[in-house]
């Protein structure tokens, strides 16, 4: 029963492989590109033919023990910077063409940091073709005569095959020829396309062995990117609106009824060429998503996947026609996956949408990493975890692979520049990771019952007879015409019934000897008539012989100047080859510039878009600080102005209670000298004689005299109850200069005190000490 809340795949119920099915290990290789510039540091040095190793750069942050490390990782085979596309394409990608035509499934991908070749090494360059068109030539050049008619073979919308008759498979091309706007498919007899016959040699070409002679072919490409993780079809032929331009429409992956994933509604173009197939390749590849970016001119932004569908199906047991047995059709493909370079945004300075370009680029990696570790781990210990295809298209799509639909292979592009180093060494990690994880082996193709050979014995004998209907004169196509075929047979002369019965019979050899006698006669008139007729021949003969004579001497001096002019012509096709070669070569270069052009315009655009941004923000916050600083002048003068109102206001304050308070010790020593001139009053009419006060300046004088050099205390000195001494002062001025000046509370207690203010504590204090003195001179004297 189907849950819609689980999206698990299920399992196949037809097909049940074995526990003990013989596995491969995944084929990892490794290409090291050149070098940029010659004085470039280095850091990969390829030891031997499967071992390189990774030096770290100087200035990279040495390990506990002060030395830098050096690692090495093995692979299937390592390729140089020598190595051509023809060596690399021998050893990686022809085995898997032999076994596209031997019904198997294949993958191979290139893997690596941006900017180290890798497509370069898928595609190439003319006069360096990469794995691509080298193994559409190999295809092509295999099973070119044996290809079925066009529309023969048609896809379904489920990942199928159907087999139409000759009938409609005629009305088919017909259609197509009929479309003004669809080009004609240029021959294999033809001459082949400048840019694509620049890409492969003549001498490079090879073919694959081992090829069933008893089947038909056909062949079907398809070309898809996943951008943004979403799946867009390159072949698609969209209408393009240039007022309303609408956005091209992502694919959806389904699984078909043998559970393999594919995409849905994806174009899928017959091609019977080499040429053809590059031409729709080309195509496709104009409309791949690609930039500029920091560490690389032309940044592949999408993994782009183009695949290569084989049909076979076998000839009936005449070899004539295709068998009509949809179970008997073998499918098989081949893709090519030329995977987006992983990058670090803080190299390549993305912003904006190449930003979001590259998080999901590396995020697909990621999860490609992710799957790899967990079928590595599901095989080394035995586990049996789920692993993670659905979190990416790229896994998902490519799941069968990896479960055991066909051999897969990577090459691993390496930059060996130094300041690749460190995203160097995570390739290498995942390609080492990698080479353990197994895939199980494909299956052989089901053998067909018929006897092998039917094509090969259906050509010989129609070989055959065309030749005997031609030695009698009759066309090459006669053989087409059976009433011509009897014709030729009742030409012949009747002859009489020559049956014997009876030894005694006298008429039927009598009969039979008038007949051979009349044959004869007729013969010896035809004779002579063939005689008469050949001297008439030969004298006409003999006068077309002198006729021809002098016209062979025409044609000859027409010959001569044919052949000059044959020259001049050959020479100018060569020149016009010449010509055509370097137009297109010129217009792959336009082609390039304009992308690179528009690539530098958007990126202008960009820029300006931005400065201009950056410059309003600028203004306003130029506009917001002037405005902000009118508004600070304005309150620090508010402020200013407040806090002299507020100082002044304090300063008059302090003034005030200074003065209240000078007042009230105004009046108090007033009060003070009152008691203190009274008090003297009365003790002076007791004494005999007053003695004589002295001036201030002078007890100032006296006063410092003493704190300068200690004398006698003026007065009294007396011990005391309890052992110690006591003195009774006799001058009141005296008392004053004893004790200068005593510190008042306020100055204690940290408060700010005026001059003034001491100098009023200094007067205060004498007066205070006067009165204690005089205080206790009158409790002592009732004594």
């Amino acid at each position: 029963m189907y849950r819609p809340g689980k999206c698990k795949t299920p399992r196949k119920p037809c097909i049940k492989k074995a526990s003990h099915a013989e596995k491969d290990p995944v084929g990892v290789y490794c290409r090291i590109r050149p070098l940029g510039a010659e004085n470039e540091e280095c850091c990969v040095e390829m030891i031997s033919n499967s071992t390189i190793q990774l030096h770290a750069p100087d200035g990279l942050k040495a390990n506990r023990n002060g030395e830098f490390k050096e690692t090495q990782y093995s692979f299937k085979k390592v390729f140089g910077i020598n190595t051509t596309q023809m060596e690399l394409f021998e050893e990686v990608a022809k085995p898997l063409v032999e076994d596209l035509i031997q019904c198997k499934n294949g993958l191979l991908f290139t893997y690596g940091v941006t900017g180290s070749g890798k497509t370069f090494t898928m595609t190439g360059s003319p006069g360096e073709g990469g794995l691509l068109p080298r193994s559409l030539d190999m295809l092509f050049n295999s099973i070119g005569p044996l290809q079925a008619k066009r529309f023969v073979f048609k896809p379904d919308d489920k990942n199928g095959i159907d087999i139409q008759n000759d009938i409609d498979a005629l009305l088919e091309r017909q259609k197509r020829d009929a479309q003004p706007t669809v080009p004609k498919t240029p021959s294999s007899r033809q001459k082949a396309d400048p840019e694509f016959a620049d890409m492969i040699s003549p001498q490079e070409a090879c073919k694959a062995e081992n090829v069933d002679e008893d089947c038909c072919y056909s062949i079907l490409v398809s070309y898809v990117e996943v951008y943004n993780n979403y799946i867009y079809d390159l072949l698609e032929d969209a209408p393009f609106d240039p007022i309303r331009p609408k956005a091209p429409q992502s694919k959806i992956l389904r699984e078909d009824q043998n559970h393999n994933m594919y995409v849905a509604g994806c174009t899928e173009v017959e091609v019977k060429s080499t040429e053809e197939a590059f031409e729709v390749f080309w195509k496709g590849q104009k409309k791949r998503r690609i930039a500029n970016t920091q560490l690389n001119r032309e940044s592949s932004r999408s993994h782009s996947v183009f695949t290569l569908k084989l049909i076979q199906a076998p000839l009936d047991a005449d070899g004539d026609h295709i068998l009509q047995d949809k179970n008997q059709v073998n499918v098989s493909q081949l893709c090519l996956v030329d995977l987006a370079g992983s990058e670090r945004t803080s190299r390549t300075r993305a912003e904006g949408s190449r930003l979001r370009e590259a998080g999901n680029i590396n995020q697909s990696l990621m999860t490609l990493r992710t799957c790899i570790e967990v079928l590595r781990e599901n095989q080394m210990c035995g586990t049996n975890k789920m692993v993670p295809y659905r979190d990416s298209k790229v896994t998902h799509l490519f799941k069968n692979y990896f479960d055991g639909e066909g051999k897969v292979k990577m090459i691993v592009c390496v930059n060996p520049k130094a300041d690749d180093y460190e995203e160097t060494m995570l390739v290498m990690r995942f390609a080492e990771m990698t080479q353990e994880v197994e895939v199980a082996r494909p299956v052989d193709r089901p053998i067909c019952g018929l006897a092998a050979g039917r094509r090969q014995k259906n050509q010989a004998f129609r070989d055959e007879l065309s030749r005997r209907l031609a030695d009698r004169g009759a066309p090459g196509n006669a053989l087409d015409d059976p009433a011509l075929l009897n014709q030729l047979i009742e030409s012949f002369p009747p002859l009489p019934p020559c049956e014997l019965v009876d030894p005694g019979d006298d008429q039927t050899l009598p009969r039979l000897i008038e007949v051979l006698e009349r044959r004869h006669r007729i013969r010896q008139l035809m004779a002579e008539q063939f005689n008469k007729t050949a001297n008439m021949l030969n004298s006409v003969v003999q006068q077309f012989d002198g006729q021809l004579g002098v016209k062979e001497n025409l044609i000859q001096d027409q010959q001569s100047k044919l052949c000059e002019r044959d020259k001049v012509i050959t020479n100018q096709k060569t020149e016009i080859e010449r010509l055509e070669k370097k137009s297109k070569t010129l217009e792959y270069k336009i082609d390039i510039l304009q992308k690179t052009t528009n690539m530098y315009e958007n990126d202008k655009h960009s820029l300006e878009r931005e400065l201009e941004a950056r410059a309003q923000k600028l203004q306003q916050e130029l506009v917001e600080r002037r405005r902000m600083e009118q508004r600070m002048q304005g309150m620090v003068t508010d402020t200013k102005l407040k806090w002299e109102k507020e100082c002044e206001r304090r300063v008059n304050a302090k003034q005030l209670e200074m003065q209240n308070k000078l007042w009230v010790k105004d009046e108090k020593l007033k009060q003070l000298k009152a008691i203190v001139s009274e008090s003297s009053s009365s003790s002076s009419a007791d004494r005999p004689q007053k003695p004589e006060r002295p001036s201030r300046d002078r007890d100032r004088h006296y006063g410092q005299k003493r704190s300068a050099s200690p004398s006698p205390l003026p007065g009294n000195v007396f011990r005391t109850r309890s052992g110690g001494q006591a003195v009774e002062f006799t001058d009141v001025e005296m008392l004053r200069q004893e004790c200068p000046s005593a510190p008042s509370r306020k100055r204690r207690s940290g408060s700010a005190e005026t001059p003034d203010n001491v100098e009023d504590q200094e007067n205060w204090a004498p007066v205070a000490s006067t009165s204690s003195a005089v205080g206790h001179q009158k409790r002592r004297k009732p004594q």
